[in-house]
């Protein structure tokens, strides 16, 4: 499985492709290339703050703070559920907030889920 990062009406999305059938691989290939370059431009954003990610897999259960809200150091942004346990992620920096993930998003260890800036 590939994951892409699309935009639609300024929020972002991570969503998983699945290759099917070795034919189809080949077209699936040249299809992401032209998506390529909108990766490196949440890259070139989250590298102007810095990034929050996922300490492990779950379940994005809700946002405690407005995009683009201004928090402070270990002030919890959102609340990632695990094991059917809710946990609250707090922010690494003082600064504003900039989602990168949805409400409703499954997230691996280690996915982008905010940028503080």
């Amino acid at each position: 499985m590939r994951k892409f990062i699309i935009t639609i009406e300024g929020k972002s999305y991570e969503v998983g492709v699945e290759e099917v059938g070795a034919a189809q691989t080949q077209q699936a290939v040249a299809a992401p290339a032209a998506a390529a370059p909108a990766a490196p431009a949440a890259d070139t954003a989250a590298a102007s703050g810095e990034k929050v990610l996922s300490p492990f897999p779950g379940l994005i259960k809700k946002f405690l703070v407005k995009e683009g809200e201004t928090v402070k150091k270990d002030q919890p942004i959102l609340v990632l559920e695990a094991m059917k346990m809710d946990n609250d992620i707090t922010a690494p920096v003082a600064g504003k907030v900039s989602f990168k993930t949805a409400v409703g998003n499954n997230v691996e260890t280690n996915t982008l889920l905010a940028v503080i800036g």
